[in-house]
């Protein structure tokens, strides 16, 4: 009589370990809820002429098919409608728990790079031009708010270290959603890597547990405590802020109620911190009414919410509209979403904002801010400056927005 099968235990890996493993090609992310890194490629996801979550799907039980144990989909989708992705199937997948918090966080990271040349698209008179076309929009009528982004294109003596960029983000700031996606397009010179550590959580899911964490209405963050405690007193306090926020929590909210049988949005906002911001924030929850229906994955949740007003503005499709006139530069994966999503229909999807994409010696970025009526346009400039701070500091140049 043969003895019983063995049953091999799940190897167990540290949060630092997978950080310390990504290399280029790889797709790292992390969050509060754990750290997730794939390698190799075993599917590609292809839409077609249906959703992204219905083509993940279909991958998914291609790859289950294939014997793959318990798959995920994995990678990025771009801001527009007809924008880029880079969805797949990976052949190996680690996991581990959230990143912790590190000495090292100050540490510099080796980039190879010596000196760089910026270049800001647009220039940033224009950029508060463009502000100003939109309040003009707004002003018209049609239109209650618009997002509008602008870019800084880096450009190194040397090429960039990803791997070093990462950690410096991981470290800096642990509670971020955290990523890295190969997202190399036909003519790309070398890898074209996303990368960033969003504070912002479009959607979660595990089981029929729901979270969704919006973020709209910002201020820089001071280096002294109690500046900070005014700043913050301030945001709480502010209309505009306040008005901006509410278009986005209350569009968060009528989309997953769809979805959700119990549903709680909170009626006031609290302010959350990044090194670098203070943001009005809302935690919402809820249940699904059927989890088990494909059509709740978190991927299909997470194209139902995007864009969201923190991202594109309200109503959707005019603000789509003054974005196509207004930016010069085309966002690419900018304030699109990246994440991961499992056979189940669990996953976490966050917004790739405080992210650029890194390509060689190139190093392109974005940072937006939300245009509403009572907008002033050196203070949006002055909010999207703030904002490149977080991938700047990660690459030693803070004073360059």
């Amino acid at each position: 009589m043969s003895s019983p099968a063995l049953v091999r235990p799940r190897p167990v890996h540290r949060a630092a370990d997978l950080l310390a493993a990504y290399l280029p090609g790889s797709f790292y992310f992390s969050s509060p809820r754990g750290s997730l890194l794939a390698d190799g490629v075993r599917v590609s996801v292809r839409r077609g002429t249906g959703s992204w979550s219905h083509a993940a799907a279909e991958a998914l039980g291609k790859a289950e098919a294939l014997g793959v144990t318990e798959p995920v989909v994995a990678g990025a989708i771009g801001f527009r409608p007809d924008a880029e992705a880079s969805l797949v199937i990976p052949a190996v997948v680690r996991r581990a728990g959230a990143p912790e918090r590190s000495a090292a966080a100050d540490t510099p990271a080796g980039f190879g790079a010596t000196t760089w040349s910026v270049t800001p698209r647009p220039e940033p008179r224009a950029y508060a031009d463009g502000v100003r076309g939109a309040l003009d929009l707004i002003g018209a009528g049609g239109l209650d708010k618009v997002v509008l982004a602008r870019g800084l294109e880096l450009t190194a003596d040397a090429p960039v270290s990803v791997p070093s960029l990462l950690t410096r983000l991981v470290r800096a700031d642990p509670a971020a959603y955290a990523f890295a996606v190969d997202v190399t397009a036909a003519g790309d010179p070398a890898t074209r890597t996303l990368t960033g550590a969003s504070p912002e959580l479009l959607v979660s899911r595990r089981g029929d547990t729901v979270v969704a964490n919006p973020l709209a209405g910002s201020l820089p963050r001071s280096a002294d405590d109690a500046e900070n405690r005014r700043r913050i007193a301030t945001l709480l306090a502010s209309a505009k802020d306040r008005r901006e926020h509410a278009h986005v929590s209350a569009q968060v909210g009528d989309v997953l109620s769809r979805f959700c049988a119990d549903l709680d949005v909170p009626a006031e906002p609290e302010v959350i911190g990044t090194p670098t911001m203070w943001h009005l924030s809302s935690r919402i929850t809820g249940r699904l009414r059927n989890p088990a229906d494909p059509g709740s994955s978190s991927l299909a949740l997470a194209e139902a919410l995007h864009p969201t007003p923190a991202v594109c503005g309200v109503p959707t499709a005019p603000a789509y509209a003054a974005i196509a006139e207004l930016e010069p530069e085309d966002r690419g994966y900018y304030a699109g979403l990246v994440g991961w999503s499992d056979v189940d229909g669990d996953g976490e999807w966050a917004v790739t904002i405080r992210s650029a994409e890194v390509c060689d010696r190139t190093v392109r970025l974005f940072a937006g801010a939300g245009i509403v009526a009572g907008s002033d346009p050196e203070a949006e400039l002055a909010e999207t400056s703030a904002k490149f701070r977080t991938l700047l500091r990660a690459l030693g140049l803070e004073g360059a927005a």
